[in-house]
């Protein structure tokens, strides 16, 4: 077996979701040295919409219009939670570096504004949330608005229905309506995967074939809804030729995970980070972290490369996620920290971990379990000190939130991203200087 190689770098971030992505950018675009461990994998199971805070109190299921005003109240009432941490000029900032950096790698948002959307899904439910992909933001207009509208779908993909839509929603939308048709030369398929059909709308034969299956069916209809299948790589361009061709505005819907939109949103952030010189190890784990006493760098140990690898860094940012993202383990009587062993916020006995009734309003204890972190974002030892002075924690790991009753799963991982990679170029800052 080969030795080890090494690279040396400022700051490495641990993990590849939503947090791991947005700190590796938000280094890289403070000019700091990054190399980025961990698969993206979950982000396929992203809907391509950015939640910023759309749910407080959760016990209440109180909806936001404001997902600032939100915030204000969160920040008053339960200033433990991660986001109440942030400035509000924090956290827009942070939304508005992230959707500007994915404009650049070629996924388009619509302008962020003050208020959150209302969005369909794809099983005719109505979700809140607070960044809209180009492509479907129109659908947010039509369903505020609610004039004649078309719901296109095709035989043989059964991760989206608009028939199910528009039997959910047709007695609060009467001009709703919906046709299926065949894909243009999957007649004989017995199934179709959105992947696949995104891909071949890229080509402009297969978009034309498409479109004039769709033309004869409008109708009266304003606007025209699609699964989110409308290209990939070239999702922008294949929207266009739709609305063009059509005449009116065209959205997509979000399909169930994995999805299209999910496959982009990895996609573009792959492109943004490697863009700004993020050095991306995205088939390798942590096996080993060991930190220098003082000023002296934290040490790495990776698998995945051939004869293993070695990053020697200045910082390091924790952002594992919690138990579907491996950084949370679950044992039989209480929940570890997987890679360093740090203690977790988490209820007294495993008793305690659920209530009896799976859809309790004030939700599960175990759900807000995590990190503990100083007002540096730096996760406590049980002593209740900084585990190292340069060991930082975002997103879904830290505790006294829970992301997916509060619909703020992406404004949990951005915002949180920000305020630990500022406090990481403030400490390496004191660092150097000293």
């Amino acid at each position: 077996m080969k030795d080890a190689s090494c690279i040396s770098c400022d700051v490495a971030v641990i993990g590849a979701g939503m947090a791991g992505m947005a700190a590796a950018l938000f280094a890289a675009q403070r000019g700091l040295r990054c190399v980025q461990i961990g698969n993206g994998g979950s982000l396929l199971f992203a809907s391509g919409l950015l939640d910023l805070l759309g749910v407080y109190p959760v016990a209440e299921r109180r909806l936001w219009r404001s997902p600032y005003e939100a915030l204000a109240l969160l920040a008053r009432e339960q200033a433990e939670h991660p986001m109440a941490r942030l400035a509000v000029a924090s956290i827009r900032s942070a939304f508005e570096s992230f959707v500007t950096a994915l404009a650049s790698a070629g996924l388009r948002y619509a302008p962020l504004g003050e208020f959150n959307r209302k969005v369909l899904t794809s099983i005719g439910t109505v979700k809140t949330t607070f960044g809209v992909p180009r492509s479907m933001i129109a659908g947010a207009a039509a369903l505020e608005a609610r004039p004649p509208c078309l719901l296109v779908d095709f035989r043989g993909l059964r991760e989206f229905s608009a028939r199910q839509i528009v039997a959910t929603l047709g007695e609060r939308w009467p001009g709703l309506r919906h046709q299926r048709i065949e894909f243009p030369g999957a007649e004989s398929a017995p199934e179709l995967y959105a992947a696949h059909l995104a891909r071949a709308l890229e080509s402009r034969l297969m978009r034309e074939r498409t479109i004039n299956l769709v033309k004869p069916l409008l109708g009266d209809a304003r606007a025209v809804g699609f699964p989110a299948v409308l290209g990939l790589a070239r999702a922008g361009e294949v929207h266009a030729a739709f609305e063009e061709a059509l005449g009116m505005p065209v959205f997509e819907i979000p399909t169930m995970p994995t999805s299209v939109p999910g496959l982009r949103l990895l996609g573009a952030l792959e492109t943004a980070v490697s863009k700004l010189g993020v050095r991306r190890r995205h088939q390798a784990s942590v096996r080993a972290l060991v930190f220098s006493a003082g000023a002296g760098p934290a040490t790495l140990e990776l698998d995945g490369a051939q004869g293993g690898e070695r990053v020697v860094a200045r910082a390091v940012v924790l952002a594992t996620g919690r138990f579907t993202g491996r950084g949370l383990t679950a044992y039989r009587g209480q929940v570890r920290e997987s890679i360093l062993g740090l203690p977790v916020h988490q209820p007294d006995s495993r008793e305690t971990w659920h209530q009896r009734d799976f859809l309790d309003p004030s939700g599960h204890a175990i759900n807000r379990a995590g990190l503990e972190i100083d007002s540096a974002w730096r996760p406590l030892d049980a002593a209740g000190r900084p585990a190292w002075p340069r060991l930082f924690a975002a997103g879904s790991i830290l505790a006294h939130q829970d992301w997916m009753r509060a619909k703020c799963g992406s404004g949990l991982a951005i915002a949180t991203a920000w305020g630990a990679v500022e406090q990481v170029a403030r400490q390496l800052r004191r660092v150097g200087a000293g």
